[in-house]
């Protein structure tokens, strides 16, 4: 069953494209990763598929049904945010009692026991939280709400790596146990990849890439050398990056379509062949140039 249907969905803003003819399905009970640089689209997106904004043009459809403005959608979508407006005249303990009330699966055990865990004082308020601890709080909220969606946009702004590591272990340890559909949006892709079953990658407001995270992980291979030797093995390639990686010698990232006997001659030819990680294949797929950072330097 597909939970999220977009078809050409497009978001304009003056003379910006934030989505340009976004076209995808989730599927239900999936992790799914949402990835690109800043303002590309991905807030955007899980803006519309909340109800919170309404798409330019294109159609959506969560559950079934357009979300914008959608009680029933609402009513079965937590989007967790750093922007949220938490009530300001009531505690932490009165927030979590008051946002129980809207959700039918709202868990009680798990809300306390991450409160507890993270030390959150009860009677203070969201917003004399620092950066950090506001994330930790709205973490709480959005798992202990165990709606049919969740959608975590930068979930872990603000906290340290401990606090970072204890919420994806939360996070998987309560999927494993309550399977539902969650898309997380984060930068820290090397530390969630292994809670990913997919990964949708935006690009400038359109779909990239679209693809489990295991053939994500195999999608490139690095191929290093000298550089006359990587020229002749990749001159019919699609290359995404490329570095000179010392003297007379290259190394070029890019798609890996080698056949097990292929990558063997290579080897004998000279060639090291190595893995990329998601992290940079990531960076070397999104970026505007070839080269990345070093292009700025390069005299041309």
């Amino acid at each position: 069953m597909s939970v999220i249907e977009c078809n050409g969905l497009t978001k304009v803003y003056g003379r910006t494209k934030a989505l340009n003819n976004l076209s995808f399905k989730l599927e239900e009970n999936k992790i799914t990763g949402l990835i690109g640089r800043n303002g590309t689209g991905k807030t955007t997106l899980l803006k519309i598929i909340a109800g919170f904004m309404k798409e330019t043009s294109g159609d959506i459809k969560v559950f079934s049904e357009n979300p914008f403005n959608n009680l029933m959608v609402s009513a079965n979508v937590k989007f967790i945010h750093d922007q949220m407006n938490l009530p300001t005249a009531l505690n932490l303990k009165e927030i979590l009692e008051v946002t129980a009330s809207f959700y039918k699966n709202w868990n009680h055990d798990l809300a306390n026991k991450l409160f507890d865990y993270f030390s959150l004082d009860p009677m203070q308020h969201y917003n004399n939280l620092s950066k950090g601890m506001k994330s930790t709080f709205t973490m709480i909220l959005g798992l202990s709400a165990q709606v049919p969606l969740t959608l975590f946009d930068e979930p872990t702004t603000g906290m340290d790596a401990a606090v970072r590591k204890d919420f994806y272990r939360a996070l998987l340890k309560d999927y494993i146990s309550n399977p539902r559909t969650i898309v997380i949006s984060s930068h820290h892709l090397n530390e969630i990849e292994d809670l990913l079953e997919d990964i949708l990658l935006i690009k400038d407001g359109a779909l990239h890439l679209h693809l489990p995270i295991a053939d994500f992980k195999e999608w490139a291979i690095g191929l290093e050398g000298k550089t006359a030797i990587v020229h002749e093995w990749t001159q019919d390639k699609e290359i995404l990056y490329t570095k000179n990686s010392g003297t007379d010698q290259s190394y070029v990232v890019v798609r890996n379509n080698f056949s097990e006997s292929a990558g063997q001659n290579a080897r004998l030819a000279g060639l090291n062949i190595t893995p990329v990680t998601s992290s940079d294949l990531c960076v070397y797929l999104t970026s505007k140039t070839g080269g990345g950072i070093d292009d700025v330097f390069n005299k041309g």
